[in-house]
């Protein structure tokens, strides 16, 4: 039996802004406008060839032809004459006041590469972190040498965006004990997390507490939650926690001098560790589930979950779910029927 190829439709995305082609004395109400913001648009997708419409983030003209293209996959959206696509995944956008978890990349001169899961390597000065023993100067040539010993490459801290340059690179500080290398603990990345509109339904709150201490079973643990979707989790610092205390700035320095720029981790008992991977797990699947993470939630479903496997556990039930998302999903459940 013959097969028969048909020809190939037009695009659904091409017809949502080429409705000039068929009237060219459109008046300005029928203009052709942007699809509405449930209309999504793929890669490499055409979107109009009218030259009244400008080009906005997310698009681009190749170079044979005069047509708007898409170059990532997202909503369509018009801001007068301009066409921009909203991506549905994007890295972190950096913004001043932001509390992040990065990775030491480079170590140079006078300053420190961090990974921020921004499009572009963040940058730490020597000159924005603060030197054991309170120490408060210039630094010297002699810092400029030792930079190595503060911060080395693979190095976890949680830092503070200072500034933006204008290539939207990122400057750090860790003036604040708050702040500083991270370690005793795990790490944990959020894909997709940082930004993007699937982000906003599922990440880190801006604008509420992202360090805090939450009381499990077998410990006290820290958590930072960063707003570029890097989360880090490890067992309390009593060095970190003095700050909230009366005590004066110089001689809080000088008390964690030893331990501020440590790479070696401590001993953490198998209980607490497993804590540790209980709170990572919980919040990977918040995010699965498309749930907004602050402190709050995160509380709120560590309880659900330790009391969930407690009656599981005296019940004799060995329920398997799979994923961090499947025990998240069962412990929403839970808590939406107790009200």
């Amino acid at each position: 039996m013959p097969i028969t190829i048909l020809p190939p439709s037009a695009p659904a995305a091409t017809q949502h802004l080429n409705r000039e082609d068929s009237d060219a004395s459109m008046s300005d109400d029928d203009l052709p406008t942007a699809p509405s913001p449930t209309t999504i648009v793929t890669p490499g997708e055409p979107i109009t060839s009218d030259p009244q419409w400008m080009r906005g983030h997310g698009t681009y003209i190749p170079p044979t032809t005069s047509t708007i293209t898409s170059t990532v996959a997202g909503h369509l959206h018009k801001t007068n004459k301009l066409l921009s696509v909203q991506p549905l995944r994007a890295r972190y956008t950096p913004e001043i006041g932001d509390l992040v978890v990065g990775r030491i990349v480079s170590v140079q001169t006078k300053k420190w590469s961090v990974d921020i899961a921004a499009p572009m390597l963040a940058s730490l000065p020597l000159s924005a972190i603060n030197l054991p023993g309170g120490i408060l100067r210039r630094r010297t040539a002699v810092d400029e040498l030792n930079i190595r010993t503060f911060f080395s490459e693979g190095d976890l801290l949680v830092a503070e965006v200072q500034a933006l340059h204008q290539d939207n690179t990122a400057s750090l500080h860790t003036r604040s004990l708050k702040y500083g290398k991270l370690r005793n603990g795990l790490f944990t990345s959020l894909s997709g997390a940082g930004g993007g509109i699937l982000s906003r339904r599922g990440g880190v709150v801006r604008s509420k507490r992202q360090t805090f201490t939450l009381n499990t079973a077998a410990g006290e643990v820290d958590v930072v939650l960063g707003v570029n979707g890097y989360i880090f989790i490890s067992a309390h610092s009593q060095a970190r926690s003095a700050e909230t205390k009366d005590v004066g700035l110089n001689r809080l320095e000088e008390g964690v001098s030893e331990t501020l720029y440590s790479s070696e981790n401590d001993v953490i008992d198998k209980a607490l560790a497993r804590e540790i991977t209980r709170v990572s797990t919980l919040i990977r699947g918040l995010v699965g589930c498309g749930r907004r993470v602050d402190e709050d939630v995160i509380v709120r479903v560590y309880e659900g979950a330790v009391e969930l496997e407690a009656e599981e556990r005296s019940l004799g039930i060995a329920e398997r779910r799979e994923g961090a998302r499947g025990v998240v999903e069962a412990v929403l459940e839970r808590l939406e029927m107790g009200g």
